[in-house]
């Protein structure tokens, strides 16, 4: 019998069961109270509902066996057809092979298929560490080219989670500190870049703070004579890629900045890395003319790297030494073309940090594909 008929009956019996109980439990007592007053009184109606409430009882007992039997072998079928379901999902173990297969060639092609596919790398958790300008501000640990982990801080603009289907270019922010993140030197930093979105200059961006290689007292010097040593590496395009909603890494969608000490680094990362950065900005930095002349010459022959070099106004060994670079870039026949920024003035350092920042975005927002 089908199981809601089975419910269905269960119920009826209860409901009956139930009236014939209180109907016999009323008729009993006027048996009673027609018995003390020495009335005439039948006995026969209360027995008769009595022995019909028995048998409902009798009837609601096997209806509710009935039902949990039923239940019970319908999760055992359940169960079963799962087992049966998983048995056939699984994969048949691979033949042995045969000794003709074993003493093939390693270059035949029975070589590719044996061997085992690469497993993939678990993906990096990010978690809250604050607000800044507006964003989020989330932290983790990724591994480095060394195997040794990281700090990582990705800086989420507040149009991010305004925008769930949205995917954001990525500005890659280096250190010149050995072991920090670019914000814990420049805290005032987003809200620079957060400024250029506001005042219409720039779209958002999503902020990448790498902490800067150790082993050095300059990790600027090390990536401008090396650029492979770039923080930004493989690695971290992944994890950042895989946790967040960022365009994919390339020069449509990813741009290299620096500021101060991390100046120099952005400056040898783009102009080694074109084919990654659509366009570099390095603001208020020292630089060597003939390290980033070395960082060019390695970049790929088809695609030029677009460069910024920006200074305060004030900063005339900041001026100079990026008209250095300038020149010399020129005169070893690079194809980067070389901007710079000389006209920013305000009344305190800080504030011309700010502007110089807000400068750099809308420079590599130019650089976007549009």
């Amino acid at each position: 019998m089908p199981r809601s008929l089975l419910v269905l009956s269960l119920l009826v019996a209860v409901v009956a069961g139930s009236w014939l109980a209180r109907s016999a439990m009323v008729r009993w007592r006027d048996l009673r109270a027609a018995q003390t007053y020495e009335l005439a009184a039948e006995a026969r109606p209360v027995l008769v509902r009595a022995f019909a409430a028995a048998l409902c009882l009798t009837c609601v007992s096997a209806l509710g066996v009935a039902v949990l039997l039923g239940e019970r072998g319908g999760r055992g079928a359940v169960r079963a057809a799962a087992a049966e379901a998983g048995g056939a999902d699984r994969v048949a173990p691979p033949p042995v092979p045969s000794a003709s297969a074993s003493s093939a060639p390693s270059g035949s092609a029975s070589g590719p298929a044996a061997a085992p596919a690469p497993a993939a790398a678990p993906a990096v958790a990010f978690a809250s560490v604050g607000r800044a300008a507006g964003g989020e501000l989330m932290q983790g640990s990724v591994p480095g080219p060394d195997g040794r982990s990281r700090t990582v801080r990705v800086w989420l603009p507040a149009e991010y989670g305004k925008s769930p289907a949205e995917r954001f270019p990525v500005i890659v922010l280096h250190s010149g500190t050995p072991g920090r993140t670019a914000d814990a030197d420049l805290p005032d930093v987003f809200d620079g870049v957060a400024s250029a979105v506001q005042q219409g200059r720039a779209r958002p961006f999503v902020v990448v703070a790498p902490e800067a290689p150790g082993g050095t007292g300059h990790p600027c010097d090390l990536v401008a004579a090396a650029p492979q040593a770039v923080a930004d590496d493989a690695a971290l395009r992944s994890a950042v890629g895989t946790a967040f909603r960022t365009l994919p890494p390339g020069p449509a969608g990813w741009s290299v900045l620096g500021v101060d000490g991390g100046a120099p680094c952005a400056a040898a990362a783009g102009l080694a890395r074109p084919d990654l950065y659509g366009a570099a900005a390095a603001v208020s930095g020292r630089y060597d003319a003939r390290a980033l002349v070395g960082a060019a010459a390695e970049a790929p022959g088809a695609v030029t790297a677009r460069l910024l070099l920006a200074a305060a106004k004030r900063d005339t060994d900041g001026l100079a030494s990026g008209r250095a670079v300038q020149t010399a870039l020129q005169g070893a026949k690079s194809r980067a073309q070389v901007r710079t920024s000389e006209v920013v003035q305000d009344y305190t350092p800080e504030r011309e940090r700010l502007r110089l920042v807000r400068v750099a975005v809308q420079y590599l927002a130019e650089g976007l594909a549009k």
